[in-house]
């Protein structure tokens, strides 16, 4: 592992904007490496006005557009720059080069991802086409929430004898494509004494109400308001109906059978949640047909060696076991910049 110097504390900016239904788990992220890296380094935070600012622990800016950030990064002249935004474009980074010694993107699928010193794809597409040498892809790089641990192999556990089957459904924070109501929709003609919880992310903009009603017809089905132990939801469910972007390696943490529908176009193309990792992917959310929901929801059920199996090929993977490596590029990044943009260390001098 590489130390970073003591002498001088350098600073790291991480830029935040929520982007593709990407959900809060970017925030989370963010967070987990900021208290990680919090006594070595300083870190600010920059977040566009659709993004909360991620924690009150840390200096944090709101900035609107390329303009702003390009303004406020001029100010502070940061040893690193921590991305994680989305798709990046050329022209901006060609100026943040000038700017900053070492950039770092995540999940970058732009043509910027080119011009970063390093990206790290948590998210990746299913493809064979060889990625360029500064890109670091695969599940390994999820920044598991400690929280996660004391519920690994949740789903091999046995259950009481009275316990019915839970099902949890729980598409992200936004919830874009309200694929929520299209599988209640189809879940409350299921006629098996099959618990449900309907999880309403904090970022839900569709009518709630239609949900509840369908809620309040089928029996042992409620609706939870962005829940703040839905972890602990998830490892007390029987299986778990979600999208196919951060949810499933959550899910794979755990150990626990997963339907996953897919928001858009995007997350269809998604290399992880597939069947060899230990999930049934049913595609698009909104061409799912009704029998091929619930004949995906009655299979764990039915079949256990099957349900087992999939839990088995879930927590084999390891998801997240490559954290100290996302954290080593980043003390290497700050420890041998990869640029020294004009005036740097006079402004750096001046700021000190």
């Amino acid at each position: 592992m590489v130390p970073i110097e003591q002498q001088a504390k350098k600073t790291i900016v991480m830029y935040l904007s929520i982007t593709d239904g990407k959900g809060s788990y970017p925030l989370r992220r963010a967070t987990l490496l900021a208290n990680t890296l919090k006594t070595e380094a300083e870190i600010i935070f920059l977040h566009d006005p659709e993004t909360l600012a991620p924690t009150t622990d840390f200096t944090c800016y709101e900035i609107e557009g390329p303009s702003s950030l390009i303004q406020l990064v001029t100010r502070l002249q940061p040893d690193l720059l921590i991305r994680d935004s989305g798709s990046s474009y050329k022209d901006e980074m060609a100026k943040l080069q000038e700017l900053v010694p070492s950039i770092l993107h995540f999940d970058d699928f732009g043509e910027g991802g080119q011009q970063a010193d390093w990206v790290i794809q948590t998210l990746y597409t299913d493809t064979h086409e060889p990625l360029p040498n500064h890109y670091i892809a695969g599940f390994e790089t999820f920044m598991v929430d400690s929280s996660l641990h004391s519920f690994r192999q949740a789903g091999l556990k046995d259950k009481p004898f009275s316990h019915s089957p839970h099902l949890v459904i729980s598409f992200g924070d936004e919830d874009p494509g309200n694929l929520t109501y299209r599988a209640m929709r189809h879940i409350k003609q299921l006629q098996i004494p099959l618990a449900v919880s309907v999880v309403i992310g904090p970022n839900y903009v569709h009518d709630v109400s239609e949900i509840q009603l369908m809620a309040l017809s089928r029996r042992k089905t409620k609706v939870l308001r962005a829940p703040e132990d839905r972890l602990a939801l998830f490892a007390q469910a029987d299986m778990i109906l979600c999208d196919a972007a951060y949810t499933p390696y959550e899910v794979a943490t755990i150990g626990v059978p997963c339907i996953v529908l897919a928001q858009n176009e995007f997350e269809s193309n998604l290399g992880f949640p597939t069947e060899s990792n230990g999930f049934t992917h049913l595609g698009l959310g909104r061409k799912v047909t009704q029998s091929n929901l619930l004949n995906a929801i009655m299979e764990p059920l039915l079949h256990e060696a099957r349900k087992e199996r999939a839990i088995k090929r879930q927590l084999k993977l390891q998801v997240g076991s490559e954290e100290e490596k996302v954290l080593e590029v980043i003390r290497y990044l700050l420890e041998f910049p990869k640029r020294k943009p004009a005036g740097y260390v006079t402004l750096r001098e001046n700021r000190r």
